[in-house]
């Protein structure tokens, strides 16, 4: 099953060089969650086939304008493509304000239900959990509360081994077989070990967004070891002290995390419109931690099982 993360903005503050603001979709096993949602959000999903009404969960980081100037116009364009089905909006309070002031002032309702979750400040909890997946918020460091998130898997089932399932075997049996349970006849014996019939689980995949945040060891604990680690990289090195006034990273920085925590790959993103060229930060980061990639328009990470 799919885990993989697409991204449609990779820019800071604004648009530059055809580089759009913050903004990703993550699908996870037939799940679909966009993660903040700046200015051309909807235009770079209809450009990549999006199929945007099969997003359950919008994650907005912080309200600072390029992390969800693009979400109006995309509840808008749901509204005229008649979804009904019901969305789910995460973010810090004061979004629920300026939804409700937009429709307020144009008069306007959706054909669709909104249920708007509050995040809390500075604090590490599970929003959204279903049999297959957790949501939980990673608190930053950034000029307004702002929230990153990392999306889990559940531990999987155990798997079948068809060359060895003995033939005749009923459905909840099989079934018990998948929770890691022996096989036992109608009195309670045990037919066949679970691990004679069974292999190993899939591993469980991870992911961590951490958008704007200055440099922040605090949070390495919890995204230690994922598969996968997004981290802004708004400055290079060079501009270390522009970076600490407005709390942001460097790539240097990002990198540093990264290693810290461990993680399998650091994507970077979210550059200052001062590079037009981003093969310099890219390898800025690659110094201290090699498997860093780039998030920009277009790409599209998978994590493989």
């Amino acid at each position: 099953m799919s885990f993989k993360i697409t991204i449609l903005g990779s820019s800071g503050a604004l648009p530059a060089y055809g580089r759009f603001p913050s903004s990703q979709l993550v699908e996870i096993q037939n799940r679909m969650f966009l993660v903040d949602c700046g200015e051309g959000t909807q235009i770079q999903m209809m450009k990549y086939q999006v199929n945007f009404h099969r997003i359950s969960h919008i994650f907005i980081s912080h309200l600072h304008g390029d992390h969800y100037l693009g979400l109006m116009g995309l509840l808008f364009t749901m509204h005229l493509q008649r979804r009904t089905n019901d969305l789910h909006i995460h973010s810090h309070w004061g979004l629920d304000d300026i939804i409700t002031t937009h429709l307020q002032h144009s008069h306007g309702s959706l054909s669709f239900k909104i249920h708007f979750h509050g995040l809390e400040e500075g604090v590490i909890k599970t929003i959204v959990e279903d049999a297959v997946i957790t949501v939980e918020t990673i608190p930053l460091h950034h000029r307004v509360k702002c929230s990153g998130f990392l999306f889990r898997e559940k531990p999987k089932p155990r798997r079948i081994d068809k060359d060895r399932l003995p033939e005749g075997l009923r459905m909840m049996q099989i079934a018990n077989l998948k929770k890691g349970e022996d096989v036992l006849d109608d009195d309670g014996n045990v037919l066949y070990k679970n691990h004679d019939l069974t292999l190993p689980p899939r591993r469980s995949r991870s992911y961590a967004y951490c958008s704007d945040t200055g440099y922040n060891e605090d949070m390495v604990s919890q995204i230690k070891e994922v598969n996968m680690l997004y981290h802004e990289a708004t400055f290079m090195a060079e501009e270390a002290d522009k970076a600490e006034m407005t709390l942001h990273s460097t790539a240097t920085q990002a990198a540093q995390i990264a290693a810290l925590a461990n993680v399998t790959t650091l994507l970077i993103g979210h550059f200052s419109a001062r590079y037009r060229e981003l093969e310099p930060v890219l390898n800025e980061a690659m110094k201290v931690f090699a498997s860093t990639r780039l998030a920009v328009e277009g790409e599209t990470f998978s994590i493989k099982d």
